[in-house]
């Protein structure tokens, strides 16, 4: 558990009194590099499923079930970033070294559309698709090894970034709590814009230039990236690591099994609970679910020597808020398996669509664009959600968010069910004139890439939302970890299915005018209906936090570096 705060710090207060918070002055160089980071990685990676297909001619199914692997791998890896950068590393370090990473892992994608002998040779006029030459081994060794980069740049920059520029604001003032609600709303919208720009400029580049020139552009962003943040050293706030909550996880469990045989006791208050000191973390009530976890906190004779043999109820209520939180994160897992097959096949789709605008204008459309939909769909609804349809639900419900987290979260569930009906229907029709030689207008994708948009602005971030209230203030970057171990799970097995269906079915065939993607995709509704089922039962079980006393935020070790001092946080790996 974390060092209990003593009484009278005044040693403690000193300490953050002389921290100089710099604030927005830092804020060109944390935002822009927010910003560029995103440009170069959203470039790098929108469109790599046409460049797995067009330049490295893998068959459609193999790039589709390698891309859901490389994701996957991306969003498991911030577990473990979250781990390094609070146990060992701190904030600042873990992105530096992520963000060059990130940089090595651009460059040498480039180099694979640069270089001829890193990439398979183009097809011929008279080749047929399926007779085009594949890469050998040394070909796939260097894409991989750049995919491998990539993911050790994502590890450690997603789940760092937000909270380091919150770092560099005093949350104990007026206006440093209002800087860091401003700066979380200018992390979101350089979000926005970093999509738009690389689903619409870098994607033509990579479609209509050259693919060495579109991936070379994110690789210099990224450049610009890295550039900018090691500029901005001197002002930035540096939060010292504080260890892992993982120990305090340990622990618990590691009791609660020692003392599986011992009598519980008859009431909650007889169960070990000092005092509660933390500035940091606010009070957790007592609650009796997984009363099997509470006999971590039963004294006995010889626990009192070990903090392995008995912990304290906060303890214990900690390990309870991500046990009640499972269930509910199982059912994301599930949800974005959905979503994922649509972001997957609407490329391959679109491919096969007429992309063009008007019949009179010959400018395509690029089948990488299609995320744009989503993305204005989720841009344009936040806002009215927030500013019209909240306050109207408050009006009705009395509650401050119009509704829950989790009636948030069902609605979005709900709509990927009605997502992936709209885009069986679409394909059906497509797939029917297809046959018959007729490209049907790519605009038919819009109504399911709007839906899936919306069901996004719901369900994905009221996910967010749950988690970041739910969990204790020490846990919250395990919160923003664990939303990404959902995308990575999601990617593994929707990557598991994708090849299971194709080994036993024929609907997934290179070609899909010959394939039936609309069976395929009416059976991931299926399983979407069958989730939000679950998904119904697990919020009538669910318990909401209740802490004790107001949350209160402090910050209590830092670091604010000057010139001619050394890297503390360096100095301490």
């Amino acid at each position: 558990m974390e060092k209990q705060q003593q009484p009278g710090g005044e040693e403690e207060e000193e300490v953050i009194s002389s921290v100089r918070y710099r604030g927005w002055k830092s804020m060109p160089y944390v935002i822009g590099n927010e910003t560029f980071e995103k440009l170069g990685t959203i470039g790098t990676t929108a469109n790599l499923l046409v460049y797995l297909t067009t330049v490295y001619h893998l068959p459609s199914v193999r790039a589709a079930t390698l891309l859901n692997f490389f994701s996957g791998t991306t969003n498991l890896a911030p577990l473990l970033g979250a781990f390094l950068s609070d146990t060992f590393l701190g904030r600042y370090t873990t992105i530096a070294a992520a963000s060059l990473a990130s940089c090595l892992g651009m460059l040498v994608l480039t180099l694979t559309a640069a270089i001829p002998s890193l990439h398979p040779p183009p097809c011929t006029a008279s080749s047929s698709s399926s007779s085009c030459q594949g890469p050998t081994h040394g070909q796939l060794a260097a894409l991989l090894a750049a995919f491998a980069f990539l993911v050790v740049g994502a590890g450690g920059i997603r789940p760092c970034n937000l909270a380091f520029g919150a770092d560099q604001f005093d949350p104990r003032t007026d206006s440093g709590r209002r800087g860091i609600a401003s700066f979380f709303n200018w992390y979101y919208f350089t979000f926005t814009v970093a999509m738009m720009l690389s689903a619409t400029l870098i994607i033509y580049l990579q479609s209509n230039v050259s693919w060495a020139i579109g991936l070379a552009v994110p690789a210099a962003l990224m450049a610009i990236s890295c550039a900018l943040f090691f500029m901005g050293t001197r002002l930035y706030v540096r939060v010292r690591p504080e260890g892992s909550p993982f120990t305090s996880f340990a622990r618990v469990i590691v009791a609660a099994v020692r003392k599986r045989r011992v009598p519980a006791p008859a009431s909650a208050d007889d169960l070990f609970d000092p005092p509660h000191q933390s500035k940091l973390v606010a009070k957790i009530a007592y609650t009796d679910q997984f009363r099997c976890l509470d006999k971590a906190a039963v004294v006995t004779p010889e626990s009192r020597s070990s903090p392995w043999r008995l912990c304290t109820v906060q303890q214990v209520e900690e390990v309870k808020c991500l046990a009640r939180i499972i269930p509910v994160w199982s059912a994301g897992i599930v949800y974005f398996i959905v979503v994922t097959q649509l972001g997957t096949f609407v490329v391959l789709q679109a491919l096969q669509m007429d992309r063009r605008l008007t019949r009179w204008w010959a400018f395509e459309v690029p089948a990488g664009s299609m995320v744009v939909f989503n993305m204005m769909a989720m841009t344009v609804w936040i806002p009215v959600y927030d500013r019209v349809v909240v306050p109207a639900l408050r009006r009705v419900t009395g509650k401050e968010g119009g509704i829950s987290q989790l009636q948030r979260i069902g609605v979005g569930l709900v709509l990927s069910v009605a997502t992936m009906v709209v885009a069986a229907a679409v394909e059906q029709r497509r797939r029917r004139l297809g046959a018959v030689g007729v490209k049907m207008s790519f605009l038919w994708l819009v109504p399911q890439q709007v839906a899936a948009g919306m069901s996004e602005a719901f369900a994905a971030i009221g996910q967010t939302e749950l988690y970041y209230r739910q969990f204790p203030e020490n846990m919250r970057s395990v919160a923003g970890a664990l939303f990404f171990l959902a995308f990575a799970l999601a990617n593994y097995a929707s990557g598991f299915m994708v090849a299971a269906v194709h080994r036993t079915t024929g609907w997934l065939a290179q070609d899909l005018n010959h394939a039936r993607l609309d069976l395929f995709y009416l059976t991931v509704a299926a399983i979407a209906a069958a989730n939000v089922c679950y998904f119904l039962l697990c919020a009538r079980w669910y318990r909401f936090k209740n802490t004790t006393i107001a949350d209160h935020v402090e910050l209590p070790d830092y670091h604010h570096h000057q010139p001619g001092t050394a890297n503390t946080i360096g100095s301490k790996v």
